[in-house]
């Protein structure tokens, strides 16, 4: 396998951080969050005209067609903005709904168009029902009993938990990004504090951390696109170093920042709820590294 990624997908990464930069920035989530919405179907509508929603949703259905391998990147930018709209939930509806086309082929077209999202419910163990929402808080459809565990060995069950630990891994990079600028800002002693071993050592081992779940995020996306037969140990794998990552990441920023991160009025929180609480989403590091012991020992 080649986990070197073509220009064309760093192209369209850029792009898309390009974007988010500007329609997902700080200023923008405080915005949405003071207008009581949790997404904006605005912002949806605009990754949707560059591609990103209907990267996966087959080119018969208005998508464009392309695999997980595609998807990783534009996951991790996902993350480094602290996207608050569902594409990981949708992501894991795509294969689902393109099984169904005549059923729901509209359904993938409007959400290519980024007309729809996804959320689910989940009325009863074993199952789920995917929910369609063409504004936050708005179901317009649903379909109930799809058969899928969300407790692992399950195929939607892995594409989202290997979309959250890139959506963490994400996260994790814009933290310690952070974190390094402040450290150069703030000064002790007369110094900044990034000048202090301990402050290196700890953005060190944060991004070091970091460095060891990448590549492990990318196999997942690889084993999925793939559909090779070690699909579940490693997109355990993933998620375990990507949730570690995670927290590792934002503790160490929260560090370096002092009280002053934990407080509503610094940008930082906007990802260290993200990354607290994705950390134990689609199965916590620790479920996931059982699940990685059993398919190694048997």
């Amino acid at each position: 396998m080649n986990f070197v990624f073509t220009d064309e997908q760093r192209l369209f990464q850029r792009t898309v951080r390009d974007y988010l930069e500007k329609a997902c920035s700080p200023a923008a989530l405080r915005a949405l969050s003071a207008q009581g919405e949790s997404w904006s179907p605005e912002r949806w509508k605009g990754l949707a005209d560059l591609g990103v929603v209907g990267l996966t949703v087959p080119e018969a259905h208005g998508g464009l067609g392309k695999d997980e391998l595609d998807l990783v990147l534009i996951l991790e930018e996902a993350g480094r903005a602290a996207l608050p709209e569902p594409l990981v939930e949708t992501m894991v509806a795509v294969p689902f709904l393109a099984d169904w086309a005549e059923m729901e082929g509209d359904r993938l077209r409007q959400i290519a168009a980024g007309e729809v999202a996804v959320s689910y419910e989940r009325p009863a163990a074993g199952s789920f029902e995917i929910r369609f929402q063409s504004s936050p808080g708005e179901s317009i459809h649903g379909i109930a009993g799809v058969e899928a565990s969300l407790g692992g060995g399950d195929p939607a069950f892995d594409r989202g938990a290997f979309g959250t630990a890139a959506y963490l891994c994400g996260i994790a990079d814009r933290v310690i990004e952070m974190a390094a600028a402040y450290a150069k800002e703030r000064h002790q002693f007369g110094k900044p504090i990034g000048s202090f071993q301990a402050v290196k050592h700890l953005l060190a081992d944060a991004l070091l951390s970091l460095e060891f779940a990448r590549p492990a995020v990318y196999r997942a996306a690889w084993s999925i696109a793939k559909d090779e037969p070690t699909r579940e140990r490693d997109v355990s794998m993933a998620k375990a170093l990507a949730s570690d990552a995670a927290v590792n990441a934002c503790r160490a920023a929260l560090q370096v920042h002092g009280a002053i991160g934990y407080t509503h009025e610094h940008d930082l929180h906007l990802w260290l709820t993200k990354g607290f609480s994705l950390a134990h989403a689609w199965g916590t590091a620790s479920w996931h590294r059982e699940r990685v012991t059993n398919a190694v020992l048997g």
